[in-house]
């Protein structure tokens, strides 16, 4: 049996290696969607220039068959997105088995300091857009912002918040952490694919207006999908993850009470998340509301993803209160 230190220690190689995979899947994304972004002209000839005394003559040797040049564009897309597809599964895997190695080491749960909400929370989004790729959503485009917040969020946590494994201090010893945090976890992981989709409906939200003004919209907004697919991946991510995260609210409530002989104080942490569940309710509502439904809804979506964060970061490492007790 591997002792706790060699299982520390193969968890952090192992989140360190996700780290690279993930990094090479986010460049294949974004070499996907540059070359969608820039597509080689359909009409465009193959010109040869024969010396015919004082004059040129411009001829095309050999036509392109119809249809041709779009296939092979077609399939070298889809040949880079299974490449990106495989990398992302790839780090998945080795985030997951870094994750479980680092509770095993530590002889608990793998989430109770930042370094390890961190990890465990940036598997979660992983694991969330795996699920709507896997249920074929059209959630490509979202790839590479999410790849993106991950592996720039892993190496934070690696270089800023790393924590050695260890014992939890006393306040976090309570099976409330399982429920608690975990659900909160996972929440966070489906709220960053909806986050991901309700900014990308936003820019192609934009580009349909330039159209509709007469200003064709070239380059990447202008090959999004449709706004009405984003709005329903996000729309989608964010029914699954708000319950969620209303339950992660109440458990921690109860938590308090357990703890602390109060369900509700106001406390820092407590009152950002309070503001994290009415922003996201505040969208879910507005998607119902004529007037509100669309750009305004997408807003408030990442009013509440922004919240999230603040609640996580900002709450912890700049404010003080009873929660300030885990540290980094």
């Amino acid at each position: 049996m591997p002792t706790p230190n060699l299982l520390a220690e193969l968890s952090d190689r192992l989140i360190y290696s996700a780290i690279a995979v993930y990094a090479l899947a986010m460049l294949a994304y974004a070499y996907q969607a540059a070359r969608r972004s820039h597509p080689v002209p359909e009409d465009a000839p193959r010109l040869e220039a024969v010396a015919a005394g004082a004059h040129a003559a411009v001829r095309d040797p050999q036509p392109p068959t119809a249809g041709a040049r779009p296939a092979i564009r077609d399939a070298a897309a889809r040949r880079t997105e299974r490449i990106a597809a495989a990398l992302t599964t790839l780090a998945f895997a080795l985030h997951l088995a870094g994750v479980v190695s680092r509770g095993l080491a530590a002889g608990r749960v793998p989430w109770g300091n930042m370094y390890e909400f961190t990890t465990a929370a940036t598997l979660a989004a992983t694991s969330a857009y795996l699920v709507f790729l896997r249920r074929r959503q059209p959630v490509r485009d979202l790839g590479v912002w999410v790849l993106a917040l991950v592996t720039l969020c892993l190496g934070l946590a690696v270089t800023v918040l790393y924590t050695p494994a260890g014992d939890l201090v006393p306040a976090l010893n309570s099976y409330w952490l399982v429920i608690h945090v975990a659900a909160a976890i996972i929440a966070g992981g489906v709220f960053t694919v909806g986050a991901a989709a309700t900014g990308l409906y936003l820019l192609r939200r934009r580009a349909d207006a330039r159209d509709a003004g007469g200003q064709a919209t070239r380059g990447y907004a202008g090959r999004l999908p449709a706004g009405a697919t984003l709005e329903r991946v996000a729309h989608t991510a964010h029914l699954f993850a708000f319950p969620v995260w209303t339950f992660a609210v109440l458990a921690g409530a109860i938590w308090a009470e357990d703890s602390w002989g109060r369900y509700w104080g106001w406390d820092p942490k407590e009152t950002w998340a309070f503001i994290t569940w009415v922003l996201y309710a505040a969208y879910l509502h507005a998607q119902s509301t004529a007037g509100w439904r669309g750009r305004k809804a997408g807003w408030l979506a990442l009013a509440g993803y922004a919240a999230f964060w603040f609640n996580f970061v900002g709450v912890n490492l700049f404010i003080t209160g009873l929660h300030s007790y885990a540290g980094v």
